[in-house]
């Protein structure tokens, strides 16, 4: 079987969108499933308002259509809402092809943080993009049950992984600083919510990993944190066994990678008891969730970092990659029974 992923994150954005799609394509593989992707890459682009970092394709329908046929794929997952995810569900709604599409980002969120657009108008956008797929795939079943309530229809859970090899305890810190070490690993923008981190006053040392629009201002707030821009691989990973515990302070994330590698290094989490971390870490006594964050942080120092890694071994990208393409056998079987989408402009 040959997929063909539209997707309008990609390389050279590091998030987890993209580390999700390159991760379980190559996964997909052990279940003899060839995966392609059609991204902005040949494409001419222009800067996201707000955030000039990601960058938009200006894909025509047609073009678009040209590099779908050119692929020849059995399926097409559309994983994005954006100009590339339009045109190639303007594509498939067409030629009357049976397609499914992915969940990841709360757009009504970040948008309603950066502008006047209520988060209803974006998420009734957002009902209507999905309404025609015969799955929309979701990372987690809180955010399943909340788009289920919001009026979303076929969600289904298709879950993440870790590279366990990568992601690892190790005995020998590469930073040198006091003690204890609260890391934070991600995108640095309003939605992480890093203020509720930042402005604590934790013993030790407070570590920020990653990069974004947010991060100059942030820098200048709170001077005694140590920011050390994006990393990735290897030294990721060394940084991870290197802290003490994982601050999560996002509100927002519909699943957030960065737990489950914090906890395949051995970092027990802390976080806000909301999605991603209610579901990563939910009753497994791999972390500590509650409203004080503060007080979260300083509980799981107590957590042995033989549970964290032992928790994490639940996430693998090979079942999620299992997970993906069972949601696309639903959804091509629900797809091919006559009037079961409906109709969806």
């Amino acid at each position: 079987m040959r997929i063909l992923i539209a997707t309008d994150a990609w390389r050279p954005q590091i998030n987890g969108v993209v580390h999700s799609l390159e991760q379980m394509a190559k996964a997909a593989r052990d279940h003899g499933v060839a995966i392609d992707f059609l991204t902005p890459q040949g494409f001419a682009t222009i800067p996201l308002p707000t955030y000039p970092d990601i960058r938009l394709a200006l894909a025509s329908r047609g073009a678009v259509a040209r590099r779908i046929d050119a692929a020849r794929p059995d399926h097409v997952h559309i994983a994005t809402e954006g100009p590339i995810g339009f045109a190639a569900r303007a594509c498939c709604r067409a030629e009357g092809r049976v397609f499914t599409t992915s969940y990841h980002t709360r757009f009504p969120e970040y948008i309603a943080q950066r502008t006047p657009i209520p988060e209803a108008w974006t998420y009734a956008a957002l009902r209507r993009f999905h309404a025609a797929a015969a799955v929309v795939m979701v990372p987690t079943p809180t955010i399943r049950d909340e788009l289920t309530r919001r009026g979303f229809a076929r969600a289904k859970v298709w879950s993440r992984g870790v590279d366990h090899t990568t992601f690892r305890p190790r005995a020998a810190s590469v930073l040198d600083l006091p003690r204890p070490i609260f890391l934070y690993v991600g995108r640095v923008a309003v939605e992480k919510n890093l203020g509720a981190l930042l402005g604590l006053a934790l013993p030790g040392s407070t570590v920020i990993v990653g990069d974004g629009p947010a991060r100059a201002s942030l820098q200048r707030r709170y001077p005694h944190a140590h920011f050390l821009g994006a990393r990735s691989g290897e030294a990721l990973a060394q940084i991870y066994a290197s802290a003490d515990a994982f601050a999560f302070p996002s509100r927002t994330d519909t699943f957030g990678i960065v737990l489950i590698e914090a906890l395949a290094s051995g970092l027990p989490v802390a976080g806000y008891p909301v999605a991603g971390p209610l579901d990563v870490i939910g009753d497994s006594g791999a972390g500590v969730l509650g409203e004080d964050l503060g007080a979260a942080c300083l509980a799981a120092l107590d957590i042995p970092r033989e549970r964290a890694r032992a928790h994490s071994l639940r996430f693998t990208w090979r079942e999620s990659a299992r997970q993906f393409l069972a949601n696309i056998d639903a959804g091509r079987a629900a797809g091919a029974a006559p009037g079961a989408l409906g109709r969806v402009a």
